[in-house]
C-alpha cells in the first residue's frame, strides 16, 4: 500500500473495475431476494447533498445485505421531468431566436431526445463518484419504450374501469410555462404585501359590508360573500345581496362556518374560480364559477372592458385606483402573506378553473390504506404513518394532465363533433369504436403528470405488464427509501397504483429520512447561497470556484455581493477534498430517526481523519505481518495473549451491534460503533497492546504468531465491517490484507458480512483487559494533570490490592510497563508508607505516583498560579454577563444556556487546578 491514502487514485480504479465485472448484478438466484427502486433523479438534474444523503443510504443497505447473502437488485434509472427538461431544450431554442411552436411538436420532441442523449446522463456519473452500486445494465427511464407501454396500459384500464375522468376544476397553474403544476412544484414563501379593505355597497342601499383581501383584482370574479352563520353581526343579512363594485352584478350574502368570526372584519369574498377554499365553499352553495383570467393570468373578456387585457398586477393598480375614486376602498394595511410560485418559472401561481385529466382516487385509497394498518407496509419511523393515513383519509382526486409537448402524451383522441375515444393507440381506438378511415382523430395534445409514470415505477422497472423473471422475483421490493416531503406526491400513489395492477405491495418498508440543511439548520438553496455541491466535497474546489458558483448569473448583484462576503468568510481556503468514503461516512453518521441532518463540514474532516487513521493503522499491520507466519498453517502452534482475545471477543460484539442497527435503519450508531471500535479499541488500544509481544525477546513464537493471526484476522472483518459505508478504501485495504488472514476472492464486495460467534467472546478476558485499561488510563491521566513528559518512565506504587487485582498485575506487567511508561511497579503493605503522591483508583486499587522529583515545584506552581488567574478573569466576565438583566431576557435561549455552560465548565477546571495547586505545594 501507497504510504499516503489518496482517495482519488483508488476510486476511479475500483468502481471502474467493480462495474465492468458485473458485480452490481444479482449474484445468486436460489438466494432470497433483496431490492430496492432508485428514486429516479430528474434526468435534467446533478447530484445534490439529497440525493448524495439519499444514494449513500441505498448503497449501504445493499451492500450489506449482498454480503449478507441475499440476491440484490438495485435497480437505478432516471425520470424525464417533462417541465424541467421543457425548459432545458427551450432555452436552448430561445438562445438561438426560436421557439418549440417554431419547430413543431414532433420536430421539438426529437430536439430533447437529442439532449438527451447528449447531457442527460450527468447525474448517473455523480452517482458512480459516490460510489453507488445499482445494476447499471438495468437503467431505466420513464420515457423508454417499455414503461411508456406500461403508462398506457394503466391510463386505459383505469379509463375503462371509469377511474379517469375530463373535468372542469380549480387546479395550480403556471402563467409561465401555460401548464397546471403540482402541489411540489409550488414554493410558497413569506413576501411583503397588502391587504385591501374594500367596501361593498348593500344592493338596498342601506349600508356596506367590507371585505378584505391579498389580490383585488380577483374581484372581478367574485359571486359571493360569506359570513359565519352565528355572526350577530350579520345574521340579519344573509340572504341579501351586494352589488359587486365596478362590475355592477349582484352577488348574494351566504352562511358558512368556514369563516372565522376573529379574522378581518367576519365577511369573506368568495371568487370560486381563483381560490382553492372559495372553490370548495362555491360547490357547496351552488355558486357560479366565472373564470376571469387568459392563460398569461391577464383579465379575459368575461371582465368589464376597461380591464380587458391587462396584465393582473396592471388591472390591480386599475381596479385599486377606480375602487379610491368611488369612496369605496375602505383601509389598505401593510399584510405579510405565503406567496405561492412556480419552483421552475418563479411566477406566481394562479388557482385557475381549467379542464384536466383526473384519477379518481377514493376506490384506490382504502386498500392502500389497510396496507399501512394492517402491517403489509411499515413506515420507519412509524410516526409518519400519521402522515400518511392524515393525508390519505381526506385525499381528493388527482390531476394527471399537464399543458407540455415533453412526457407521456394521454392515448385519448378526439372526433370532430369533440366525442373522446381512449386506447392504446389511434389504431386500437378505431378498431374498438368501428370508426371509418374517413372519420378525422385528434390526439389530445395533454401529457401525463411525471408522478403518474413514476407511481408505477416499482413494477413497471421489472416489466409489467409482462410477467417476467425479475418481477416475480424482486416484487415487492424490499424497502423505499425516500425524503418525508414526497410522501403524498410520490409514495401514496406508487401503494395504489401497484396494489391496483399487481396486487402486491410496491415495497414492505418505507425509510423515511429528513432533510439535509447546512450547518446552522437552514434549509440549502441557490438564493440563500448556501448549497453544497457533494462532489466538491469530493474533489475540492478552489474558494474562487466556489464563490463563482454560489453567485451564479441570474442573481441579483446585491444579494449576490452578499453571499459572496459570506462565502469567502467561511471558506477562506476553499473547500479540501474529503474524498468519497469520508463523505458517505459523514452522511451515514447523520442519518438518524430525525427530521432534519445539519451537514457540518467538521464532522467530514473528522471521518478524512478517520480514513487516513484506517489507511495507518493497515499499512502497520502489513509491515509487522507480511513475510511473517500469520497463522494461516493450522499445524503451527498458536498462543493468545490477553489483548488478542479481548479484541476478538470486542469483535463479536461489534459485529452484533452493527448488524442490528443496519437491520432497524439507525445508521448514526453503526457508524459510530464502527468508528469507535475501529479508532479506539483497535487502533488505539490493540495497536499498541500488540507491541509488546511483538518486540519483546521473551515472547515465543507462539505467541507472536498469535498476535500476528489476530491483527490480521481482526482487520480484515473490520474491513468487511466497515466496507457497505466506506466501500474504496476497504477494497484497497482488503486486497493486502486478506491473503495474510487465510482469506481468497476477487473483491471485498461479494466476501460474507461478518457474523458474530458467541462461543469467541471471552468474557473473563474483556474484564481483565478493562482492568489494564483502567491502570494503563490512570497513569496517563496523571502525567496529563502533572504535566509530565510522555517519555519519562515513572515508579508506580499499589496500595488496597484484592486477590484479583494482584494476579492481574502479575499477568499484565508486560502491558503496563509498555503502555504506561513505567519504571517499577511496587505493592505496598502499608499505605501510610507512602510519600505525597497523585493517585488514581481502579476499582478500590489505588495507583500512586510519588511527585517528588518528578517535576519542578515552583516552575509547576507558576504554571497553575497562571492558569487559576486566567480562569478567574474568564468566570468573572461570565458571570458580570449573566447577572446583567438586560442580556438574559433578550439573548435567545440556547444562547445564554451556552453561556451559562461556560461558566459552569470553568468553574470546575478552576476547582480541580486549585486541588493540584495543593498537592503541589506540600510536596
Amino acid at each position: 500500500m501507497e504510504k499516503h491514502f489518496d482517495p482519488n487514485t483508488i476510486e476511479s480504479k475500483w468502481y471502474q473495475l467493480w462495474e465492468n465485472k458485473g458485480y452490481f448484478k444479482p449474484q445468486n438466484n436460489d438466494a432470497a431476494p433483496y431490492s430496492i427502486m432508485i428514486p429516479p433523479p430528474n434526468v435534467t438534474g446533478s447530484l445534490h447533498m439529497g440525493h448524495a444523503f439519499q444514494d449513500t443510504i441505498m448503497d449501504t443497505l445493499i451492500r450489506y445485505h449482498r454480503m449478507q447473502g441475499n440476491d440484490t437488485l438495485w435497480q437505478p434509472g432516471t425520470d424525464h421531468a417533462g417541465i424541467a427538461t421543457q425548459m432545458v431544450v427551450e432555452r436552448q431554442l430561445a438562445a438561438k431566436g426560436l421557439s418549440r411552436h417554431d419547430l413543431g411538436r414532433d420536430a421539438f420532441i426529437d430536439k430533447i431526445w437529442e439532449w438527451k442523449e447528449e447531457s442527460g446522463g450527468t447525474i448517473t456519473k455523480q452517482l458512480r463518484r459516490l460510489g453507488a452500486s445499482p445494476d447499471w445494465s438495468r437503467e431505466r427511464f420513464t420515457m423508454d419504450d417499455g414503461l411508456s407501454n406500461a403508462v398506457k396500459e394503466v391510463f386505459v384500464r383505469l379509463y375503462e374501469e371509469g377511474l379517469i375522468y375530463r373535468g372542469k376544476r380549480l387546479v395550480n397553474w403556471d402563467p409561465i410555462l401555460h401548464t397546471a403544476v403540482s402541489d411540489l412544484e409550488v414554493i410558497s414563501e413569506e413576501e411583503q404585501g397588502n391587504l385591501w379593505h374594500m367596501r361593498y355597497p348593500l344592493s338596498d342601499g342601506s349600508g356596506h359590508l367590507v371585505v378584505a383581501t391579498t389580490r383585488p383584482e380577483t374581484m372581478l370574479g367574485d359571486q359571493a360573500v360569506a359570513v359565519n352563520p352565528e355572526d350577530e353581526r350579520y345574521k340579519h343579512l344573509i340572504g341579501k345581496t351586494i352589488t359587486l363594485p365596478l362590475v355592477d352584478r349582484e352577488i348574494p350574502i351566504i352562511a358558512d362556518d368556514y369563516v372565522d368570526l376573529e379574522f378581518g372584519t367576519g365577511c369573506v369574498k368568495i371568487t370560486p374560480a381563483h381560490d382553492f377554499n372559495d372553490y370548495e365553499m362555491g360547490k357547496r352553495h351552488n355558486l357560479p364559477m366565472l373564470n376571469i383570467f387568459t392563460i398569461d393570468a391577464a383579465i379575459n373578456d368575461e371582465a368589464p372592458e376597461k380591464y380587458r387585457g391587462l396584465d393582473r398586477y396592471e388591472a390591480r393598480k386599475q381596479i385599486i385606483a377606480d375602487l379610491e375614486a368611488l369612496g369605496l376602498m375602505e383601509d389598505i394595511k401593510p399584510h405579510t402573506l405565503m406567496v405561492p410560485r412556480g419552483d421552475r418559472s418563479h411566477a406566481v401561481i394562479e388557482p385557475l378553473l381549467t379542464d384536466q385529466w383526473y384519477v379518481a382516487v377514493e376506490s384506490l385509497a382504502k386498500p392502500a390504506i389497510d396496507a399501512v394498518k394492517n402491517g403489509d407496509i411499515e413506515f420507519v419511523p412509524k410516526n409518519w404513518e400519521n402522515t400518511y393515513f392524515e393525508w390519505m383519509n381526506n385525499i381528493q382526486d388527482w390531476c394527471i394532465s399537464r399543458q407540455i409537448w415533453w412526457g407521456h402524451r394521454i392515448p385519448a383522441w378526439y372526433d370532430e363533433a369533440g366525442n373522446v375515444y381512449v386506447g392504446r393507440d389511434e389504431t386500437e381506438v378505431r378498431g374498438k369504436h368501428n370508426l371509418a378511415a374517413d372519420v378525422s382523430l385528434r390526439q389530445d395534445d395533454d401529457v401525463l403528470d411525471t408522478w403518474f409514470s413514476s407511481a408505477l415505477w416499482t413494477f413497471s422497472t421489472l416489466g409489467w405488464p409482462e410477467q417476467t423473471p425479475e418481477l416475480a422475483k424482486f416484487h415487492p421490493t424490499s424497502v423505499l427509501v425516500t425524503g418525508f416531503d414526497i410522501i403524498f406526491f410520490w409514495v401514496a400513489r406508487m401503494i395504489m397504483m401497484t396494489l391496483k395492477f399487481t396486487g402486491q405491495v410496491p415495497f414492505k418498508q418505507v425509510y423515511v429520512h429528513g432533510l439535509v440543511r447546512d450547518g446552522e439548520g437552514q434549509k440549502m438553496s441557490k438564493s440563500k447561497g448556501n448549497v453544497l455541491d457533494p462532489i466538491d466535497l469530493i474533489d475540492g474546489i478552489d474558494l474562487e470556484s466556489l464563490v463563482q458558483k454560489r453567485t451564479y448569473g441570474m442573481m441579483q448583484p446585491e444579494k449576490a455581493a452578499k453571499i459572496e462576503q459570506a462565502t469567502r468568510k467561511q471558506f477562506a481556503d476553499g473547500i479540501p477534498a474529503y474524498g468519497t468514503d469520508a463523505l458517505r461516512f459523514t452522511f451515514a453518521s447523520l442519518a438518524s430517526t430525525g427530521r432534519d441532518i445539519r451537514f457540518d463540514l467538521n464532522r467530514a474532516e473528522g471521518y478524512r481523519n478517520f480514513c487516513n487513521k484506517l489507511w495507518n493503522a493497515t499499512r502497520y499491520v502489513l509491515m509487522n505481518t507480511e513475510g511473517y507466519d500469520t497463522g494461516v498453517d493450522a499445524s503451527q502452534p498458536v498462543e493468545l495473549s490477553l489483548a488478542d482475545r479481548w479484541i476478538v471477543s470486542r469483535l463479536q460484539q461489534i459485529e452484533e451491534e452493527v448488524a442490528k442497527h443496519f437491520d432497524n435503519y439507525r445508521f448514526d450508531l453503526a457508524s459510530n460503533a464502527l468508528y469507535e471500535f475501529t479508532w479506539n479499541e483497535y487502533c488505539d488500544w490493540y495497536l499498541e497492546l500488540a507491541k509488546p509481544i511483538l518486540n519483546s525477546a521473551d515472547s515465543s513464537d507462539a505467541a507472536k504468531r498469535g498476535t500476528r493471526r489476530t491483527l490480521v484476522r481482526v482487520l480484515e472483518a473490520l474491513l468487511r465491517l466497515l466496507h457497505p459505508v466506506i466501500p474504496f478504501i476497504t477494497e484497497e485495504a482488503w486486497q493486502a490484507v486478506a491473503p495474510l488472514a487465510g482469506k481468497d476472492g476477487a473483491t471485498i464486495m461479494l466476501q460474507p458480512y461478518p457474523q458474530a460467534e458467541a462461543d469467541k467472546i471471552d468474557s473473563a478476558a474483556m474484564a481483565e483487559l478493562e482492568w489494564v485499561k483502567q491502570f494503563i488510563m490512570g497513569v496517563r491521566r496523571i502525567r496529563s494533570e502533572m504535566d509530565i513528559a510522555p517519555s519519562k518512565a515513572l515508579p508506580v506504587l499499589l496500595a488496597s490490592l484484592n486477590d484479583t487485582d494482584a494476579a492481574w498485575l502479575e499477568n499484565n506487567r508486560l502491558f503496563l510497563q509498555s503502555l504506561a511508561k513505567l519504571d517499577s511497579i511496587t505493592v505496598l503493605q502499608n499505605e501510610a508508607d507512602a510519600p505525597e503522591s497523585a493517585v488514581s483508583l481502579v476499582g478500590e486499587m489505588k495507583v500512586l505516583i510519588p511527585m517528588a522529583g518528578l517535576i519542578d515545584k515552583d516552575a509547576e506552581l507558576a504554571r497553575l498560579a497562571k492558569e487559576i488567574g486566567k480562569l478567574e478573569g474568564e468566570i468573572k466576565r461570565l458571570s458580570g454577563k449573566l447577572g446583567n438583566e438586560s442580556f438574559v431576557a433578550k439573548a435567545p435561549a440556547d444562547v445564554v444556556a451556552n453561556e451559562r455552560q461556560k461558566l459552569s465548565d470553568n468553574e470546575t477546571a478552576l476547582n480541580n487546578l486549585k486541588v493540584q495547586y495543593e498537592k503541589i505545594q506540600q510536596l
